[in-house]
C-alpha cells in the first residue's frame, strides 16, 4: 500500500527524513513510532502530497506520489497533526461541505455524514460551532473526515491527542473494526502502549531515519529465556546452577527454550512455581535498543 525508496526531506542544512524505506503491506496495522521530532510527521506529509521530497520514490496504492496524487487521494482517509476546520460552523456543517468537495453521491450525502459521526461517538452532539469544542471532539471530528469516503488506506497522526482513557480505548476498538472491514492503517505516534495494542508492524524512526521495521510478533519473538517466580527461588537456583541468567528477589531468569518443561522439571523437584513463561521483549526495549537515550523521551501511558 506504501512503499518509499530512500526518501529524503531537507530544509536547509536539517534532514528531518534521511533515506527512509518504508513499507506498508495492505492489510496491515502499521505504527510509525518515533519520538517528537524524529521525521514521522514530515514523512506522512510528504506521503500525503503535502510536502515534497528532496529525494527518493514514493509510491502509495501503486501510484508514485505527487505525480499522480489526484488518482490516489479519493482512496485515502488522513488525520495530520491539528484537524482543521471552520470554526464558527458545527461538525456536522464542516463534514457536508467536506464531503461535497469530492466526487460522492449527493442523495447519500446525509446518511454518510450521520455513520461517520456515530462511528466516532459525535453522534449526539448539537449544531454548537467547532470552536466550542473541546479538543478531543475535534480530534474526533477530524478522525470522522478521514473516514467519510470509506478509504483503503487510513493514515493518521497521533489519533488519540486530546483524548481521555475512555475515548482512546473507543478509538481503538474503531481502528480494529475498520482494519478488519478492509482498510490498511499507517498510524503514527509516540505512546508505545497504543501501538503495542493496536499494531501488527513497527517501524521506528531517529533523527528523519528508520532504523527498525518488522511484524511487531518478530520484534518481540521470546529470547531463549524463560523467566519465573517461586518462592523457593534459593532452590531454584541451586538445582538450575549454571543456566540462571539474572537473580532479583523471587524472579529467576533461566536460560532454557520451553517454559512448560522446566516448570514440569521444578515441579518434580518439589519447588513451588508462582509464574512461569518465555521471556518476551516489550515494545520499549525494542525502540530503546533502536534508538537508544533522547532528550524526547517515549511515552508508554
Amino acid at each position: 500500500m506504501i512503499e518509499t525508496v530512500q526518501v529524503t526531506k531537507t530544509y536547509g542544512r536539517v534532514r528531518a527524513v534521511d533515506g527512509v524505506d518504508l513499507a506498508v503491506p495492505e492489510g496491515a496495522r502499521y505504527g510509525l513510532l518515533g519520538p517528537n521530532g524524529s521525521g514521522k510527521t514530515t514523512l506522512i506529509r510528504m506521503l500525503l502530497g503535502l510536502v515534497f521530497a528532496t529525494s527518493g520514490e514514493i509510491s502509495v496504492l501503486g501510484r508514485p506520489v505527487p505525480r499522480r496524487l489526484h488518482e490516489v487521494l479519493p482512496d485515502v482517509g488522513a488525520l495530520v497533526e491539528g484537524p482543521a476546520a471552520y470554526g464558527h460552523l458545527s461538525g456536522r456543517a464542516n463534514l457536508r461541505l467536506l464531503d461535497a468537495a469530492g466526487r460522492s453521491v449527493r442523495r447519500t450525502r446525509r446518511r454518510r455524514v450521520e455513520e461517520a459521526l456515530e462511528r466516532v461517538g459525535l453522534a449526539g452532539v448539537d449544531a454548537r460551532p467547532v470552536r466550542a469544542y473541546s479538543l478531543g471532539m475535534r480530534q474526533r471530528l477530524g478522525l470522522a473526515a478521514a473516514l467519510l469516503r470509506t478509504p483503503r488506506l487510513l493514515i493518521l497522526d497521533e489519533p488519540t491527542n486530546g483524548l481521555d482513557p475512555q475515548g482512546i480505548h473507543e478509538i481503538r476498538r474503531l481502528l480494529l473494526e475498520v482494519n478488519a472491514a478492509g482498510t490498511t492503517l499507517l498510524l503514527s505516534s509516540h505512546l508505545l502502549a497504543e501501538v503495542e495494542q493496536v499494531c501488527t508492524w513497527v517501524g521506528i524512526m531517529d533523527r528523519g531515519r528508520l532504523v527498525g521495521q518488522d511484524e511487531l510478533a518478530a520484534l518481540q519473538a521470546p529470547t531463549g529465556r524463560v523467566v519465573l517466580r517461586s518462592p523457593d527461588a534459593d532452590r531454584v537456583v541451586a538445582l538450575l546452577d549454571g543456566r540462571v541468567a539474572d537473580r532479583d528477589g523471587d524472579r529467576v531468569a533461566v536460560i532454557h527454550p520451553d517454559a512448560a518443561a522446566l516448570n514440569a522439571q521444578l515441579v518434580a523437584a518439589g519447588l513451588r512455581v508462582a509464574e512461569i513463561g518465555a521471556e518476551r521483549r516489550t515494545l520499549e526495549q525494542v525502540v530503546l535498543a533502536a534508538t537508544g537515550a533522547g532528550t524526547d523521551r517515549m511515552e508508554r501511558r
